[in-house]
């Protein structure tokens, strides 16, 4: 936990943050969302392998600070009840409110909000480097060995508990439907070039388990 507070403070000295106190707090705050129990997905780990995917890939970004900062806030609100894009707009408008709060200069809390929106529906214009690296980041798990793929999906459903059956499986098959819709799961090239089949693949798999539809190619 102190290493990733120590990679919070450091983040937030580099966006141009206030006094130390404030943003320690700050992050504390934000980490204790990132603990809530009914996470199972979205934990810690989940935000820990979004910043090492970014701080890898920093060289591919336009501004890698900013995102950053962004992939601090993109699921930093997370209710499974909430409908439609409701946590990332909650989420958005907590990164505008703790960011203007630590004296933030306010271009970079517009663009804090605006990448953290675009997790919504992973959408990214194709000259958009830094949201295409904060989408990517957030959807590499779509694209791991398929027993870790497996425990990312049961994950899932642990945070959908109260969703009786049918229902989640009608709802997250629309979810899928609509990742495997996208142009390309992934954007950057040397990321797209590894993760984009085998991402495929295994939302076909899950898509197919739960319809009962084969898992055709395509």
């Amino acid at each position: 936990m102190v290493d990733l507070l120590d990679r919070w403070r450091a983040t937030a000295r580099d966006a141009g943050a206030g006094p130390d106190p404030d943003t320690t707090r700050a992050g504390e705050r934000l980490l204790a969302r990132w603990r809530e129990p009914h996470r199972h997905y979205h934990t810690l780990a989940h935000l820990t392998a979004v910043l090492d995917l970014v701080d890898q890939h920093a060289d591919l970004a336009a501004r890698a600070d900013v995102v950053r900062l962004a992939a601090w806030f993109h699921d930093a609100i997370y209710d499974p009840r909430g409908a439609g894009d409701a946590n990332e707009r909650d989420s958005a408008a907590l990164a505008e409110s703790v960011l203007t709060g630590l004296g933030v200069p306010m271009p970079t809390v517009t663009e804090v909000r605006r990448l953290v929106l675009l997790t919504a529906g992973h959408t990214v214009a194709p000259d958009d480097r830094d949201g295409a690296l904060l989408c990517d980041a957030d959807l590499a798990v779509l694209a791991a060995p398929p027993a870790r793929y497996q425990r990312y999906a049961a994950a899932i459903r642990q945070e959908y508990a109260h969703v009786p059956e049918p229902a989640f499986r009608a709802g997250r098959a629309a979810v899928l439907t609509g990742l495997l819709a996208l142009p390309a799961l992934f954007r950057l090239p040397p990321l797209a070039s590894r993760w984009e089949q085998p991402a495929r693949d295994n939302v076909r798999r899950e898509l197919a388990a739960l319809t009962g539809e084969p898992a055709n190619g395509g």
